[in-house]
């Protein structure tokens, strides 16, 4: 039979993971420029950790672990005679794949507060898992590339998040849309249509308006309970347009007689004030309708779209106040922003925004001309790489044809020719494979000239 991989996963061959490598070596880079510091936490989490955390469509998607050994020993049977599932799976697994790095990473700060020193800035590069639907730009297996701050309140952590994002896509050459909401103005809006208590279902549904459209939202909305009057009374709402300052008015105007509401948007106004002041260059929007589907948001919602390839969010993000509480630690609150390293890994293949040297991985390349110049090559080579300079050798003494043809099927840029000639003189014959120029060189010379031209 042949072999193959899951659905929704995916394998990476070296051209891939040097591209791959590049986004999260961009990422990495800029999380560092902000002062964010790097944690790793374990690909499986307890169930009790991660359940109740993403609402009942998140906990759909968790992919439970069996527990080892004989996992239907002591289960009751009758459970699955019923199909009772749901009481089988808490029986049967008591382990789950992460979802997501955030409420991982809120475990890790309760579990280890007393280490911490507060306002805590984390990064944190690891691949996820969801039980999903596989389809363009969803996986089942993918990496996110987070970075948050818990223990601080300010809305400066919003504005410097926004600036990160920014700047991130800035360095990759893709043109984005960054939308931004808040919770609190959902919550008003919830109020004002007299249906607060189904908060959670208004911000599931309203959603996926940019995926299934407004009429299917107001379907599911029905389905959820709304009455046509309080779907009557949201519709408005969600059509708002003009500037941001003109959408920031008239929510003001709207959400006057709802304090929530009303702090939600002035928490809007004032980041959005202070992220113009700062200077983007991406397109800010304000999306009243964007709820980002988690239960955990509780004021700042941050989505960001390629403006360049029909995809989902890029990116996204916002701030959580209670997050920490479900583990004990309440009155903790923090922000945070995850990239979809995947899905900008297919934004970039399709728009070719990959620096062209970015698969070099060997710049020098030593030909094999048998068992004493290749110890001699291999001693150049030891020099070569002292000096940062990354190379390797054919390691038969094939015809020279071979050789070459190896080194430009990979792309490698310079090779070295020392033969017994070269042995003798001390020196290297270093051929640029662009434009067949060679040169008799020593090797500090060929040191300089490739790093010169790396």
């Amino acid at each position: 039979m042949k072999p193959s991989i899951p659905k929704g996963t995916r394998d990476f061959g070296p051209q891939e993971m040097a591209r791959r490598n590049y986004i999260f070596d961009t990422i990495r880079s800029v999380f560092k420029t902000y002062g964010f510091s790097p944690i790793e936490t374990p690909s499986m989490e307890l169930l009790s950790t991660l359940m109740g955390k993403y609402g009942e469509e998140g906990d759909k998607l968790l992919f439970k672990v069996l527990n080892s050994g004989d996992y239907l020993r002591g289960v009751d049977k009758q459970l699955v005679e019923d199909d009772n599932y749901v009481k089988l799976t808490s029986q049967i697994s008591e382990k789950g794949l992460r979802y997501d790095l955030t409420v991982p990473f809120a475990r890790f700060v309760v579990q280890h507060r007393n280490e911490l020193q507060m306002p805590f800035k984390r990064y944190q590069i690891q691949p996820v898992w969801r039980a999903d639907r596989p389809q363009k730009g969803r996986y089942r297996e993918f990496y996110q590339c987070d970075a948050d701050v818990v223990g601080s309140d300010s809305l400066l952590n919003e504005v410097e998040l926004l600036q990160m994002i920014d700047e991130v896509f800035r360095r990759l050459g893709v043109r984005i849309t960054i939308k931004l909401n808040n919770r609190k103005v959902l919550a008003g809006i919830a109020e004002l249509i007299g249906a607060p208590e189904l908060l959670t279902d208004i911000t599931v549904a309203i959603d996926k308006i940019d995926k299934i459209g407004l009429e299917a939202v107001n379907e599911e909305l029905r389905s959820r309970g709304l009455s046509q009057e309080a779907i009557d009374r949201l519709n408005p709402i969600l059509a708002l347009n003009g500037t941001i300052d003109e959408r920031l008015k008239a929510l003001r105007a709207i959400m006057a007689d709802t304090p929530t509401g009303l702090k939600g948007v002035e928490e809007l106004a004032e980041v959005v004030d202070a992220t113009r002041q700062l200077g983007l260059d991406a397109e800010l929007d304000l999306d009243v309708s964007l709820a980002r589907g988690l239960n955990y948001y509780t004021g700042t919602i941050i989505e960001v779209k390629a403006r360049d390839v029909e995809i989902g969010s890029i990116s996204g993000g916002g701030r959580y106040d209670n997050l920490t509480g479900v583990f004990g630690l309440p009155g903790l609150s923090g922000v945070g922003i995850s990239f979809g390293a995947d899905r900008i890994y297919d934004v970039l293949n399709a728009l070719d925004l990959y620096p062209k040297d970015t698969q070099v991985t060997t710049q020098v390349m030593m030909v094999n001309f048998g068992r004493e110049e290749s110890l001699g090559a291999m001693k150049t080579m030891k020099e070569l790489r002292k000096a940062g300079v990354s190379c390797e050798i054919y390691p038969e003494a094939a015809k020279m044809k071979k050789q070459m043809g190896r080194a430009d099927a990979l792309g490698i840029p310079y090779v070295a020719m020392i033969g017994s000639e070269e042995l003798a003189k001390g020196v290297v014959k270093l051929k640029n494979m662009a434009t067949g120029e060679q040169h008799e060189l020593t090797i500090n010379q060929a040191i300089e000239v490739v790093k010169e031209n790396s």
